[in-house]
């Protein structure tokens, strides 16, 4: 990072209430852990490959759940028959 940008949020933080830096403070730390599990993560990522342990990491694409509808059932609900069907 460039020097001018550290000055600019120095000061910026000149500006901030004492709350609004206390939550900017927390948000520093919580980046700071993601950040640092990330990089022992892709550290031991890197070590399982060079040991020759595994060929690659295969991470998941997640795909967001669309929300789920709740349907109208007409009749005796769902878990009478199901337990109906089971005797």
């Amino acid at each position: 990072m460039t020097t001018a940008i550290i000055e600019q949020i120095i000061k910026q933080l000149d500006t901030l209430e004492i709350e609004e830096i206390q939550q900017l403070n927390q948000i520093i730390h919580k980046y700071l852990a993601q950040r640092e599990e990330k990089l022992k993560k892709a550290a031991f990522h890197q070590y399982l490959i060079n040991a020759g342990l595994v060929k690659e990491i295969k991470h998941p694409a997640y795909q967001p759940i669309a929300e789920r509808q709740l349907i109208q059932v007409e009749g005796k609900p769902v878990s009478e028959t199901i337990i109906e069907e089971r005797r």
